[in-house]
């Protein structure tokens, strides 16, 4: 297969070089695709945009090895990114039920309201929790719940430590509007 064929090998050596403008003009060439793909289908844009950001790590990781041959670089891509919506939607159905993710908490026997109280707390956080995508509910868990550092997290989840600090944030902005929905009396609006 010759540059004729597939488009995209001159760029990618590019990338491959550390070329920063070539980074940029194959993010502006894939990313509204790979986005629109993985957008249709996982049916959530926060989702695909961290499906886009784990085929753009590994785009980084193959560029200095592509070796031009079998498969045109953009048929591997999206191969990439599918297999990254497989394995996502695969993990959304192995999700437990909602109640199963949270933690117990500890009898210290405290007087009836406040039980009732803190029983109202822990509810609407689990139900804050399971409005979520499944992988930002996954990051919040393992680094709060399972106090694993970030590294682990990350190994764990298969993606970079900067990925899952980025599900983090998104996950902790996303809980927050949750939680303050669940606060707001029925029949109010934002």
């Amino acid at each position: 297969m010759n540059e004729e064929e597939d488009p995209d090998i001159a760029l990618l050596a590019r990338v491959g070089n550390q070329d920063s403008g070539a980074v940029r003009e194959i993010v502006a060439r894939k990313l509204p695709r790979i986005v629109a793909l993985a957008s249709r289908m996982l049916g959530d844009r926060d989702e695909a945009d961290d499906i886009a950001q784990e085929a753009f790590l590994r785009i980084w990781k193959i560029a200095p090895r592509w070796k031009p041959g079998a498969a045109r670089f953009d048929t591997w891509l999206h191969r990439v990114t599918l297999n990254l919506c497989h394995d996502r939607l695969r993990k959304q159905r192995e999700t437990t039920a909602p109640d199963d993710d949270l933690p117990e908490q500890a009898d210290a026997a405290p007087l009836p309201d406040e039980r009732l109280d803190a029983a109202g707390t822990g509810s609407r956080i689990g139900r804050a929790l399971q409005a979520l995508p499944a992988r930002q509910r996954e990051a919040l868990v393992l680094q709060y719940y399972q106090e694993l550092p970030n590294a682990e997290a990350a190994a764990l989840m298969g993606v970079s430590v900067d990925a899952l600090e980025s599900l983090l944030a998104r996950a902790r902005r996303n809980l927050k509007i949750a939680l303050a929905d669940l606060e707001r009396p029925a029949g109010e609006t934002k």
